[in-house]
């Protein structure tokens, strides 16, 4: 069993329930043929400088490599042994590239803390 999180880039004022639909969309394999979003290349690929998901190795934190990646999201299976510092660093990561977070466990959408309302 993995501890699974997504990162989504969306338009400026999504809300969760866009993202809860855009993780429903890809579900059912339904992904938009457009170009790479930069904010999920760059989350990728400073993600994957620090825990590579090619090739696959001992002690990664991915229960399932390579990360699922597509134009506008990543989804990542972690291990759930996997260290406490990874869920902090796609957390902060998905924050500077102005992504939002799901949490497949329960559907939980954190937006990036910028979008965040206050209270």
């Amino acid at each position: 069993m993995s501890f699974d999180l997504s990162v989504w880039a969306l338009a400026n004022g999504a809300t969760p329930e866009d993202v809860r639909a855009a993780v429903q969309r890809c579900r059912q394999g339904q992904h938009g043929r457009h170009q790479p979003d930069p904010r999920v290349v760059a989350f990728y690929r400073a993600i994957t400088g620090s825990y590579p998901d090619r090739p696959a190795v001992p002690g990664t934190p991915w229960a399932v490599v390579p990360l699922h990646t597509a134009a506008d999201h990543i989804e990542m299976n972690l291990d759930p042994a996997c260290p406490d510092q990874v869920l902090l660093d796609i957390e902060r990561l998905a924050g500077e590239h102005r992504l939002m977070l799901f949490d497949a466990q329960d559907g939980s959408v954190y937006p990036p803390p910028a979008a965040r309302l206050p209270g």
